[in-house]
């Protein structure tokens, strides 16, 4: 998923100018991502915008707002916005999450986060700041999402399991708790790659379910063909 072009069912990304490229997080995240009737969707760190854009495709009555701290992500971004059947319904800010501060809060939160504290970082600044905690640290993001979130609101994000464990800490200290976690393997029987999770402000029993990229041949698991068939080409009806 490396091309400057990315073609889904409905939509199309250029990334040419992101740090981070699509990715089967991202996809999988704009997939399972959900809230009761959400009329108004917040995507934290959109990069490309392409969980934005699915969560438009979802929910054709919903407006979705993206935040990007990057500004030529953010300027991508608007573009592929701008370029999509969804364009009046979406819009972004290029600024830092911590600063963001709208007028209403949303029914649905999304997040790709970054989520290396203290990784060996690289001579891309655009990249580091894709994947490291230094301009979002979990405490801001579950801090922020507190107070953006409507009280029957949900927030997802994806994490690798360590990090998750990390943030359902912070997540915790704010008001959040966990109510769903999907936990994402390569194929049965192999190492837990990401857990994908929803928080709401109103505690109730958390629960789990697991997500398989690929059978033990190689082919679609029925638990990600089943996600991604309404976006990704290849498992277009």
């Amino acid at each position: 998923m490396s091309e400057s072009w990315f073609y889904f069912q409905q939509f199309k990304v250029n990334q040419s100018h992101c740090a981070m490229k699509i990715s089967t997080d991202a996809v999988l995240l704009g997939a399972l991502a959900t809230s009761d009737q959400p009329a108004n969707i917040l995507d934290v760190g959109t990069g490309t915008g392409v969980i934005a854009l699915m969560l438009a495709q979802r929910f054709c009555n919903a407006k979705v707002h993206a935040v990007e701290i990057d500004q030529e992500a953010a300027i991508q971004a608007s573009e592929n916005f701008s370029g999509s059947k969804f364009f009046k319904r979406i819009s972004i800010s290029n600024m830092r999450f911590q600063d963001f501060e709208p007028n209403h809060q949303f029914d649905l939160i999304a997040s790709n986060p970054p989520y290396f504290p203290n990784h060996l970082k690289s001579q891309d600044a655009k990249r580091n700041r894709a994947l490291h905690t230094d301009e979002l640290s979990f405490s801001d993001l579950a801090e922020k999402v507190s107070a953006l979130l409507s009280p029957s609101g949900h927030f997802w994000l994806i994490l690798p399991p360590r990090q998750m464990v990390q943030f359902n800490v912070e997540a915790l200290k704010c008001g959040l708790y966990p109510i769903s976690n999907y936990s994402l393997q390569d194929k049965p029987g192999s190492r837990l790659l990401r857990n994908i999770c929803a928080f709401s402000k109103v505690p109730k029993e958390c629960t789990f379910a697991e997500i398989y990229v690929k059978n033990e041949d190689g082919t679609p698991h029925l638990t990600y063909s089943r996600l991604v068939s309404g976006f990704l080409l290849a498992f277009k009806d």
